[in-house]
């Protein structure tokens, strides 16, 4: 798919295809993407089939259909980047190095999870993972990023905020103001956009008008439009936008063209859209499935390989479940806790 693009300061919008450049992945590196996308395609369904049983309370937004976008985004990231999302989260955690049993316990509310249990689906971070979070206020994540951003230039760190946000997000005054703030200040921030057609229950057609990625263009920040369904698409328009990002030139906006084939949340019956659709997507575009098409015919892989990737696959899911349902509940005097910091003169 070619990439539209937006300019610079002094550009005008044209066309560029992102991937005439960059040589044809190796059956290696389709294998690792399968894999990575699989975990979270598998995690995912698993959460789902918790909450269902009732072992997951609140909120719980599934990313299936999305996963080859954070699968591309992270894959050219440095370690010292910074990575901070929605509440759409759970694939970004997978994604970055984040124990499935961890991310699981939490989402259940158990004292193995990685915010101890107190934070669940929305609201879970990694310090060693640079993961920031998982927020709850739409549109309240893009400042927080840009602060990051701010941060990585303070430090001269050569690290880049990943800022991820949805397309109901992107209609938030405070993403505008972050992209000024963020343009005027030539920090390194990549945005992502994650459009995956609909604001909870609003197709984009309605809610925003123009093209998203175009958003920054008043403030020049150039921006892309990528094929969110081809995790190799995403993985070279990113590429390049960090390294446009990380050499000084400031932030840049990718839109990533995707879809959710569950509800916005696990609440959600999505009424909203017909069966038609959702399954012409799932069988014409699906980011797995393509792949492992492309495996086969490119990489000559065996089905039997495959399968067994999946049992490995299922296999840690397996796991992560069971360990989430093990894992103790907090105690109530944990209530108190992780509420202040007090630090010394």
């Amino acid at each position: 798919m070619a990439a539209k693009k937006s300019g610079g300061k002094s550009k005008k919008p044209h066309l560029k295809t992102v991937s005439n450049s960059t040589p044809e992945p190796s059956l290696e590196e389709m294998k690792t993407f399968y894999r990575e996308m699989l975990l979270i395609r598998r995690f995912e369904e698993k959460a789902g089939q918790l909450y269902g049983m009732g072992l997951i309370g609140g909120f719980c937004h599934l990313y299936i259909g999305q996963e080859a976008v954070v699968t591309g985004v992270h894959s050219v990231q440095e370690q010292h980047d910074s990575i901070i999302t929605t509440y759409r989260d759970h694939g970004h955690m997978l994604a970055c190095g984040m124990d499935p049993k961890g991310v699981m316990a939490e989402l259940t509310g158990r004292r193995g999870g990685y915010s101890g249990g107190k934070g669940g689906s929305m609201h879970m971070f990694s310090k060693e993972k640079n993961f920031y979070g998982g927020h709850g206020i739409v549109g309240a994540n893009v400042a927080l990023g840009t602060g990051l951003g701010f941060a990585h230039k303070y430090k001269d760190d050569g690290g880049v905020s990943v800022t991820y946000l949805g397309d109901g997000s992107a209609n938030q005054g405070q993403v505008a103001e972050s992209y000024n703030m963020a343009a005027l200040w030539n920090l390194p921030v990549l945005y992502v956009i994650e459009n995956n057609k609909y604001g909870m229950g609003t197709s984009a057609v309605r809610h925003a008008a123009g093209e998203l990625y175009q958003r920054g263009a008043g403030y020049g920040i150039p921006g892309e439009q990528v094929d969110g369904m081809d995790v190799f698409a995403i993985r070279n328009a990113t590429r390049q936008a960090l390294d446009y990002v990380r050499t000084g030139n400031g932030p840049y906006i990718l839109e990533m063209m995707t879809y959710r084939y569950r509800g916005h949340s696990m609440s959600d019956p999505a009424k909203y859209r017909t069966k038609e659709e959702v399954n012409k997507v799932k069988n014409e575009r699906d980011p797995l499935q393509t792949l492992k098409t492309r495996m086969m015919k490119e990489g000559d892989i065996k089905e039997d390989e495959i399968k067994a990737i999946d049992k490995e696959i299922k296999v840690i899911v397996n796991e992560a479940a069971q360990f989430a349902q093990e894992s103790q509940e907090p105690d109530p005097a944990e209530l108190w806790t992780d509420i202040l910091l007090e630090l010394e003169d």
